[in-house]
């Protein structure tokens, strides 16, 4: 759990554009809300090595969404039933269950098309809250952190060494 922290920590504090890691945990949002041995989890990780996402923050973004996946399912499936269950939506369904694609893609799932789509909505408020939040971050919690009298005492605990041999380096 600590080398968590502090890889998280290691991504926060590095040079990396607050947008690479917010795009980073959008990305790595859709690959773990949604069943990870998806078709479209393919495109997930192409995305994420084509545009230059922030990678420790895909890996750990994906640890975390996983994780509350599972405390989700339940609503990814209400949410997935009503939109497979749509009536004006029944002809569309059909003819993409008709392309092999989509049937791989497994989407009559009623838990892979609510998390998806649960996913998809959320994908901008999150990219826009998480690049806000990284940039407050660095702007003024890290500044006062490492001024701070708490950070003496930090330094000398295990935590920080744990920090240091992940991050090869200091706070900043």
């Amino acid at each position: 759990m600590l080398k968590l922290l502090a890889k998280l920590l290691k991504v926060l504090n590095s040079d990396a554009e607050p947008g690479q890691i917010s795009l980073a945990l959008c990305l790595a949002m859709v690959a773990g809300l949604t069943p990870l041995f998806s078709l479209h989890n393919l495109l997930v990780l192409l995305l994420v090595l084509v545009l230059r996402a922030n990678l420790s923050a895909f890996l750990l973004g994906l640890l975390f969404f996983t994780g509350v996946a599972y405390l989700l399912d339940p609503l990814f499936h209400a949410l997935g039933l009503a939109v497979l269950t749509a009536s004006g939506l029944q002809g569309l369904w059909t003819s993409l269950y008709n392309i092999a694609l989509f049937r791989l893609e497994n989407f009559n799932n009623s838990i892979v098309m609510g998390s998806l789509l649960f996913s998809l909505i959320l994908f901008v408020p999150l990219f826009v809250v998480a690049n806000l939040l990284i940039r407050k971050y660095r702007q003024y919690i890290l500044a006062w952190v490492e001024k701070s009298r708490i950070m003496q005492f930090f330094k000398a605990s295990r935590f920080y060494t744990i920090y240091k041999s992940v991050t090869g380096g200091g706070m900043a």
